[in-house]
Parts: structure tokens; sequence; C-alpha cells
């Protein structure tokens, strides 16, 4: 067994899930752990064995429930020293302590291995993974938010994932016509921002293979992109490149259903 769930996505929080056997692991936590643990409940998922919650960046809709996450289920909390040390305060005492990574490096959690990467983001240590279970490694997850575009680098980690998760933030043209203000629509632009719907397919089509079975996408703006509209883009690109890729679209507010790695 290898899966994932993406629990929520969107500006208002994001939490993923990856799961074998052995092994529950919380990615990010940018939700209240009430709505985690309802979540998992509504997946039929034993919150009891949990193995720790990991964080990508210091971004409250990525940390804003994760110490309470913690403390309710007794787990560690695995950071970099520098998000750890920019949102301490927020994350409150941790009854199983701080596990440091550095981006850049492969460790364990239980009998998962993860391999962090940057993120071209504004977070000040932001990470993205590319996780596989011990053992295993023809299936690998590529976990890749919070990006305002795609380097060499995380193309090149991408290229062997079975299953993605993927940042579709915005249509440009409902950013550009929608109400945020104009400093705000510059940062969601940038090199530091967010993937639009159309560069979210371009790396898609870059790093495709036969081999990745699944497309989640992620981090949906609800003022400027509809679900509609990237249902209606991705599978008409789908479908122009012949591709075998199964299509889910992550919501804020339910979780998807588990999906094999």
């Amino acid at each position: 067994m290898f899966q994932t769930a993406v629990i929520a996505s969107g500006s208002k929080g994001n939490c993923f899930l990856v799961r074998t056997e052995q092994t529950k692991l919380i990615i990010d936590a940018g939700l209240s752990a009430k709505r985690v643990l309802e979540a998992m409940a509504s997946l039929k998922l034993d919150h009891n064995k949990v193995e720790a919650v990991l964080i990508s960046h210091e971004h409250s809709d990525h940390i804003k429930g994760a110490g309470v996450l913690c403390r309710k289920l007794n787990i560690p909390l695995y950071i970099t020293d520098l998000t750890y040390n920019l949102c301490r305060a927020r994350l409150g005492k941790l009854p199983l302590g701080v596990h440091h990574y550095k981006i850049g490096e492969r460790f364990e959690i239980g009998d998962l291995l993860i391999d962090s990467f940057p993120a071209s983001h504004d977070g000040i240590d932001g990470a993205n993974f590319i996780i596989e279970k011990i053992g295993e490694s023809n299936r690998k997850l590529a976990l890749v938010t919070d990006l305002g575009y795609s380097s060499r680098l995380t193309k090149l980690k991408m290229q062997k994932a079975t299953t993605l998760i993927l940042e579709c933030n915005h249509d440009v043209d409902m950013l550009l016509d929608g109400p945020y203000p104009w400093h705000l629509k510059q940062r969601i632009r940038s090199r530091h921002g967010h993937l639009s719907n159309d560069q979210a397919i371009e790396l898609f089509q870059e790093i495709m293979h036969p081999e990745l079975t699944n497309v989640i996408l992620a981090h949906l703006s609800e003022v400027n992109n509809c679900p509609d509209l990237v249902e209606k883009l991705w599978c008409e690109f789908l479908r122009s490149i012949d591709s075998k890729s199964k299509l889910l679209i992550s919501s804020q507010y339910e979780p998807t259903p588990l999906v094999d790695i």
C-alpha cells in the first residue's frame, strides 16, 4: 500500500496525507486540527497512527494547525531550521520536539523516503518533495505547490513521478481583472508567487511519461480560478496528447479520495 490524499488545498489552508501499511504522514497543516481529523475519519483513517507532520514553509495556510495537531496526536514536527525559527511562536510547545531537515537532503520518516528540494516561492526556506516508499523506488509522489516558476531542478526531480500533486493556482485573465490590489497581483504572477493554469500545463508537458498515472491539481484560488474552468482546460489538454493520466481537482473544503501512488 502506498497512497495519498489531499485533505484540503487553497488559500484558506493546505494539508496533504501520505500513507503506507506502516506509516501515515501529514504534510502541511494549514487548517484546524479538528478539520484534519474529521477529514481523516471520512477517509476511514486511524489518526492515532500518524507518524509526524512535515512542513514545507512558514505561510499560515501551511502551518496554522500544525502545533495543535502535533499536541493532539503527540507526534513530532519536521521542519527546516530557518522556517522553525520564523514561526516557532505560532507553533507553540511541541511535545515530541522538532526534527530539522535541510532542503536538498533525503531523509526518512517511518518507511517513507523524502527527497526535499527548493520551491521558487516567497517563503524563507520553502521546499517541495518527492516521496517514495522505501524498497519500492518504482513509485514516486511529487508534491509540487507554491512555486512561481518551474526550475530545471524542479523538472529533474519530477521526471519519474507516478503521481503528481501540482499547483494550478490562477487563471491569468481572472487574476488581472479581479479584485486583488495590484501589488498582490504582481506577487502572485512573479517568479516567487504561484503557477497559473497555463504554467501548470506547460510543466506537465515537460515531465510527463507513460508511468505518470495520476495528476491531482491543488492550491486553486477561489477568487482567481474556477474548478470547472480548470477541469475543462485539463481534460481538453490530456485528450489532445492522448494521455492516460487520471485527473483529480482538490478542494478547499473536502478531501480527495485516497489515490494509489
